[in-house]
């Protein structure tokens, strides 16, 4: 399931104006060795079933499920209706005198449970119509051919079956039968439904069958309602299944077909047959097929069948409306596979849907390299009303996603074929399980894909505010759990973000590698707990990482590194210097400092976790030769650092003379002087900047003396990202499509300041008091004065120049929900320099805006600012 698609992605975010506060003072360290280093982690052993080592023992088990599966599909009513015949194998050494069944459709009943548990606000998993969800006609146990009515209750989405004759143990089977029926809702929490197109409608259909729970040896039956947030824990078999349909329909689903010649046309057929050979993506049905009537087999209706192998679950889609390419999957074995894609007409082309087949192709290719070799006979991307879900063998994508955005989501979705449809873990329990190991390997393949396309480098320590905000949820809680907000982060980001962490900083590439893929090994189609998963990395890297997974996993510890001292032996820099770090945080990681010295000598320190195990402060040895001018820890901000403001230190004192004053004077001058500052009446920027896979476009107006707009959208799906107006101290927001009216006067206030139209020209008036920070702060490499302006109202600026260029450098309003903006690039406009380049943070995600345009005294009129 993609989360992070820009709809949705931005939900979770809301609480992204969090940033850490800033202050002169360090706040006294929260860190406590005891609590991350403790002995006490592990406290499950090996057993018979699951070695202490992390891995399936001798007598490990697990039960199977084997589906045939037949039904119709009624476009008039949009229902699907028919019969499940489960073969059901009890490989457990317990007798089961009851089995419990899965019954999804039923959280699209007005009762359901989900239903009373959602938010009245709505949200990506709530209800928008109601059904009468699965609709049970007859359940019944077969014997010798013999079928028998079983004793059944339904309650809410599960099924129990009360047995006559306990299922005995150690490989019994049984067989039931039920009949059932359900309507297609027209949005299914995001996980099915039906899109209506110019050429009718697109099905996609899921949950769509009876599904055995899973019987563990941990919890026995797992009967976890289904909520809408928590997904799916299955057992493994093979799913024989047909999908009868109005003739005309193009039918695609998990696993092969086998039918072809019933279905398709003699032309359709040549053009698979030439997509199974191919590299290059092939046309099997294109715009002009969909209004043929010779393009199908002349009948009413239409029998598709298909058969999946060793999976936990089966999904299709069909429509009149698609267009289909394909070509070949190539794997590392020599085996191969079909790429395809299935959509409608509005989406075709280069810059949409048209590239879906070489998505789907090369993030098959790249995992199966990198991982584990896929092993499904088709992937196929489905474009419908669904933004992002994964099936085995064929996923279901937003048919208005387009360029980096859809490979975002196709990536994702394909991703989840290793997590957790090859490694079976409980999604019901553990989301993180599946969605962050899938996010994580998605940002590997993104780096790789066609020489990055769509790659840009994270700033992690930007990024950290919102992802360790006060009110962050801890991964290790069940999705139902995780405040919605949050969910992003603590199933997605975050886990991903502590995976990424041990490859780059704590194991290295290759020992991470070779332990991550031992536990895909280990685990393929089998079921890892959490545990299960530690350990196996634990013994595979050879490290005992139990202090990582005990900060990272299961609290909401914060890392905050800081740079205490800089001192020298003897007094003389010449003889090495001494250079003192403190722990913050509560989050034990490794530390990487960035040394430059004044003779122009750089060095770097790299220094182990097992470093905090001595208490919050660590004095470490340098070799420098001259005075040193600065230290930075994680000078490529790779580690989620809530306060990168002081994790740079400065050892240069400013120079005697240098005020406040005189810093807001070079950096007017810097841009072209008071004057020609003062004769720019207006000025409108343009700017564009990549935000998780799309574009979004910034439109920041200005007009003198206290007028702005800044207007941030996602063009390609007409969404408003965050616009604000204001006129004087007052200002108007829309967020995400919505407006906002509880703001405070503070916040109202900080967003003047943060967008005023040169706001230094004012600090000479009456009212305003500006200070000069007693040493020199480090911004990106360059060090800088800090100015703090203090407002009529109270309102503190802080606001960074370069000592060498006098440009502004960073500014940032000091209150409670205050996001950074970093400045670079500097051009002339009409005569007055201003940054090409703005690093900021939006809704928590960092992004960087590029300037495109950039116009001055065109005579803006007042009515834009209103």
């Amino acid at each position: 399931m993609k989360i992070t698609k820009i709809i949705f992605a931005l939900s979770f975010t809301t609480i992204a104006y969090y940033a850490q506060a800033q202050t002169t003072d360090p706040a006294p360290s929260k860190y406590d060795q005891h609590k991350v280093f403790t002995p006490l982690f592990y406290q499950q052993n090996g057993n018979q079933f699951r070695t202490a080592g992390g891995a399936p023992s001798a007598k490990y088990w697990q039960n199977r499920a084997d589906y045939k599966l037949n039904v119709t599909l009624d476009t008039a009513k949009h229902r699907v209706s028919g019969t499940a015949v489960i073969t059901y194998t009890n490989n457990s050494p317990d007798g089961l005198p009851f089995l419990w069944l899965q019954v999804d459709q039923n959280i699209y009943r007005e009762d359901s449970r989900a239903q009373a548990t959602s938010p009245v606000t709505g949200g990506r998993f709530t209800n928008k119509n109601y059904t009468n969800g699965d609709e049970i006609k007859g359940v019944y146990i077969i014997t010798n051919g013999k079928a028998e009515k079983a004793d059944y209750l339904v309650t809410d989405t599960r099924m129990q079956i009360k047995l006559k004759d306990s299922l005995k143990a150690n490989g019994k089977k049984i067989d039931i039968k039920i009949e059932y029926a359900f309507d297609v809702p027209e949005y299914g929490t995001d996980r099915m439904g039906r899109l209506n197109t110019k050429n009718g409608w697109i099905y996609e259909i899921a949950q769509w069958y009876p599904r055995m729970e899973v019987y563990d040896d941990i919890s026995g039956w797992n009967t976890i309602p289904y909520m809408g947030a928590s997904e799916f824990y299955l057992e493994y078999g093979n799913i024989d299944y047909t999908v009868t349909a109005p003739a005309g329909l193009i039918v695609s689903g998990s696993g092969e077909l086998l039918n072809p010649a019933e279905v398709l046309s003699p032309t359709a057929m040549s053009r698979l047959a030439a997509a199974k050979n191919s590299d290059k993506t092939v046309s099997i049905r294109d715009s002009l097929d969909i209004l043929n009537k010779n393009s199908y087999p002349q009948k009413a209706m239409l029998t598709w069948h298909f058969l999946c192998k060793q999976t936990r679950d089966v999904a299709w889609a069909a429509s009149k409306a698609f267009i289909w390419d394909a070509a070949r999957i190539n794997l590392p074995s020599g085996k191969k596979a079909l790429a395809q894609s299935v959509y409608p007409i509005e989406v075709k082309g280069k810059e949409a849907w048209g590239r879906s087949t070489e998505y789907v192709k090369n993030c098959i290719e790249l995992y199966s390299k990198e991982w584990f070799e896929y092993t499904y006979p088709v992937a196929t991307n489905v474009g419908g009303i669904v933004g992002g879900m994964e099936y085995p063998g064929i996923v279901f994508c937003g048919w208005k996603s387009q360029g980096g955005e859809l490979w975002e989501v196709t990536n994702h979705e394909f991703g989840h074929n290793w997590f957790p449809m090859i490694v079976g873990s409980n999604e019901r329990k553990y989301a993180w399980m599946d969605e962050g190991f899938n996010t994580f390997i998605n940002k590997i393949d993104t780096k790789v894909f066609n020489n990055g396309e769509y790659y840009a480098k994270e700033d992690v320590q930007k990024a950290a505010p919102a992802m360790f905000s006060p009110d962050a949820d801890a991964i290790m809680n069940t999705s139902d759990v995780i405040q919605p907000d949050y969910l992003g982060f603590a199933a997605y980001e975050k886990p991903a973000r502590g995976l990424m962490i041990l490859r780059e900083q704590i194991l290295g590439e290759e020992r991470f590698d070779y332990a991550f893929r031992t536990y895909i090994k280990r685990w393929a189609f089998k079921h890892p707990t959490p545990w299960d998963f530690f350990h196996s990395m634990d013994n595979a890297a050879g490290e005992d990482l139990s202090w990582f997974w005990n900060e990272w996993f299961m609290g909401t510890m914060s890392l905050d590194q800081s740079v205490k001292a800089i001192n020298y032996n003897d007094g003389d820099p010449s003889k090495g210097s001494l250079i003192t770090i403190e722990n913050l945080g509560g989050m034990a990681l490794p530390v990487t400092a960035l040394i430059k010295e004044e003779g122009g000598k750089t060095g770097t320190v790299k220094l182990p976790a097992e470093i905090w195990q001595r208490g919050s402060v660590w004095t470490f040895p340098y070799k420098s030769t001259s005075k040193v001018t600065m230290v930075t820890l994680d000078p490529d901000h790779q580690l989620p650092d809530v306060d990168g403001e002081n994790n740079s230190l400065s050892g240069v004192p400013i120079a005697k003379g240098v005020t406040a004053a005189s810093v807001i004077k070079n950096y007017l001058d810097a841009i072209g002087g008071v004057d020609k500052v003062r004769a720019i009446k207006d000025m409108t920027i343009n700017a564009s900047g990549p935000l998780q896979g799309t574009t979004v476009q910034l439109v920041n107006r200005f007009k003198s003396p206290d007028k702005f707009d800044y207007n941030v959208t996602a063009p390609a799906y007409n969404y408003v990202l965050l616009h604000l107006k204001g006129i004087g101290d007052s200002v108007s927001i829309i967020q995400q499509n919505q407006p906002i009216n509880n703001t405070t006067k503070e916040y109202q206030r900080h967003l003047v300041d943060r967008f005023a139209f040169f706001p230094e020209l004012d600090y000479s008036k009456n009212g305003y008091v500006i200070t000069l920070d007693n040493r020199l702060y480090v911004v990106n490499d360059n060090l800088a004065y800090l100015v703090i302006t203090t407002h009529p109202d109270g309102t503190k600026v802080k606001s960074y120049f370069d000592q060498q260029t006098g440009l502004k450098l960073k500014q940032v309003t000091d209150v409670a929900n205050a996001t950074p903006t970093e400045f670079a690039d500097y051009h002339e406009v009409n005569g007055v320099k201003i940054p090409y380049d703005i690093k900021t943070v939006m809704l928590g995600v960092p992004v960087e805006y590029k300037v495109t345009t950039a116009v001055a005294n065109t005579g803006l009129s007042d009515e834009l600012f209103k």
